[in-house]
C-alpha cells in the first residue's frame, strides 16, 4: 500500500533549497501511486516566498493544511523526506531520508557524519557531494595516549540525483542595455560565490572597452528594497569610475519565464561563475539546457552536467575507442586552497577544508576569448544543450528521485491510487 511521507523543507522559499524541495515534491506527486504526501513548510534564511497562483501552489497549500490536521490528530507517518542541511536532520519516522545539496568543499563537518546516522538514506544533487560524503574521515584519538585508535565516516547509503530540465516560455524583457555583448552573473552576494572578484576582474579586463557589459542578477539576503540599495552600493564600490565597460544590476523577484527570457536574451552572450564551489549550481544548469555559453571552473557539483562524454580513438589503435568527459564550456583554471576565514561556518563549512580559487589571468583571458571567438563557444553550448536535455529529461529525473526515495513496487491496491484535494 501507499506510504505516508512527510516532506519537510522550504518548499515555498525562493532559494536553491526551495527549488530542491519543489523538485522533490514534483517527483513524489508524479508517483502518488506510491506516496501519500504530507508537507511541513520551513523557512530558508531570509529569502522571500514564491507567490505563484497556480494549480501546484494550491495543491501545496492543501497538503500543508492536510498535514496540520493529521498532526493535530496525533497521526504518524511511514517515512520522512527532510530537505535541508544535515545539521537539521531528525529521527521522526520509521524511515527518514535526508535530501541535501551537500557540500561545496573537500571535506564535510564531523557534525554531518554524526547526523548521517540519524537518517536511513541520503540523497544529494551531485557526484561531488556524494564523493565528499563517502570519503571524509576523522581519526579517533585516545586522549590519554594521543594515539589513533580508529576513524569515523559516513556509513549511510548516499545516492545522487540531479535536477530535471524544466520548460518555460521565455518572457520578453526590456533590459535597456547599451551594450550588445553582455556576460551574465546570477548569484547571491557572499564569500562562496566570489561575486566581488567576478565583477572586479571583469572591469579590469574591459575597462577600455565600451562595447562589453556584465549583468549582475544578485542579492544579499532577499529581494527587498533595502537589499537592493545595499547591492547598488556594493556594485559601485567594485566598479572603477573611469571604466568604459558597462555593469548592470538586476534586483528583485523574477518568474521562471522572466529568467528564461534573461538567459535567452539576444544581448546576453554567456553566463559567468567563478564561485569557489557548488553543490550543484542551478543557474549553470539552467544556462546549459537553454544553450547559453558558460564561463566557469571545472570543479565541484556542476561538473556532472557541464562535461559531456565523447568517444576518442585509443592511442596506438586505428579501431578501438574510449570515452572521455569533455568540458563543453569556457574553462577557467583554478587551484584548491583553504576556505577563507570569513566563510567558515561552524558545523557546516570546515576551517580545514578546501575549495577552488579561480586564476585571475585565466579568467580574464577566457572572457576575452569568448568575446573574440564567440562562435566556438556557441557551438559547444549547442552540443551541451542537446546532451543535457536528453540526460536530465524531466520525467527521467522525477522517476530517478522517486526510486531513490522508495523503490517501485507492484503490490499497491488500486483504491490507494485515488487522490483528491477537493
Amino acid at each position: 500500500m501507499r506510504k505516508s511521507i512527510l516532506l519537510k523543507g522550504p518548499i515555498l522559499s525562493r532559494s536553491g533549497y526551495g527549488e530542491q524541495a519543489r523538485f522533490a515534491f514534483r517527483s513524489l506527486r508524479k508517483h502518488e501511486d506510491r506516496f501519500n504526501i504530507f508537507i511541513i513548510n520551513t523557512q530558508w534564511g531570509g529569502t522571500g516566498w514564491v507567490c505563484d497562483d497556480d494549480e501546484e501552489r494550491k495543491y501545496i497549500d492543501f497538503l500543508i493544511e492536510k498535514t496540520f490536521h493529521h498532526v493535530n490528530d496525533k497521526q504518524g507517518f511511514d517515512m520522512s523526506l527532510q530537505v535541508t542541511i544535515p545539521n537539521e536532520w531528525e529521527k521522526i519516522t520509521p524511515m527518514d531520508i535526508g535530501y541535501t545539496a551537500g557540500i561545496e568543499t573537500t571535506k564535510m563537518a564531523p557534525q554531518w557524519i554524526e547526523k548521517s546516522k540519524v537518517v536511513d538514506r541520503i540523497i544529494v544533487t551531485s557526484n561531488h557531494s556524494k564523493d565528499v560524503f563517502e570519503k571524509t574521515t576523522y581519526d579517533i584519538i585516545n586522549k590519554q595516549t594521543n594515539e589513533k585508535v580508529g576513524n569515523v565516516k559516513c556509513q549511510t547509503p548516499v545516492v545522487t540525483v540531479g535536477y530535471p530540465v524544466r520548460e518555460h516560455e521565455a518572457e520578453s524583457l526590456d533590459l535597456q542595455l547599451d551594450t550588445d555583448f553582455n556576460f551574465l552573473a546570477v548569484s547571491q552576494w557572499g564569500p562562496r560565490k566570489n561575486i566581488a572578484a567576478t565583477i572586479n576582474w571583469f572591469t579590469e579586463r574591459f575597462k577600455d572597452n565600451p562595447d562589453v557589459g556584465l549583468i549582475v542578477k544578485g542579492f544579499f539576503k532577499n529581494n527587498c528594497t533595502m537589499d537592493k540599495e545595499a547591492s547598488k552600493i556594493a556594485l559601485r564600490n567594485l566598479v572603477s569610475k573611469d571604466a568604459k565597460c558597462k555593469v548592470y544590476l538586476i534586483h528583485g523577484d523574477m518568474t521562471d519565464q522572466e529568467m528564461t527570457g534573461l538567459y535567452t536574451h539576444p544581448k546576453v552572450k554567456a553566463l559567468v561563475s567563478i564561485s569557489h564551489g557548488e553543490g550543484y549550481g542551478l543557474p549553470l544548469f539552467e544556462a546549459a539546457y537553454l544553450g547559453l555559453p558558460i564561463v566557469t571552473t571545472n570543479w565541484s557539483g556542476h561538473c556532472d552536467f557541464l562535461n559531456m562524454p565523447e568517444k576518442i580513438r585509443k592511442k596506438g589503435s586505428k579501431k578501438k575507442t574510449t570515452t572521455v568527459m569533455k568540458p563543453m564550456f569556457a574553462d577557467v583554471e583554478y587551484t584548491l586552497g583553504p576556505i577563507q576565514k570569513d566563510a567558515v561556518w561552524n558545523g557546516v563549512l570546515q576551517a580545514d577544508s578546501m575549495w577552488s580559487y579561480a586564476d585571475k589571468d585565466s579568467y580574464q583571458n577566457v572572457l576575452s576569448d569568448v568575446v573574440e571567438n564567440y562562435s566556438k563557444y556557441e557551438e559547444k553550448a549547442a552540443k551541451l544543450k542537446d546532451w543535457v536535455r536528453t540526460e536530465f529529461e524531466a520525467e527521467k529525473q522525477y522517476d530517478a528521485f522517486a526510486n531513490a526515495v522508495l523503490p517501485e513496487t507492484a503490490d499497491i491496491p488500486v483504491e490507494d491510487m485515488l487522490v483528491s484535494f477537493d
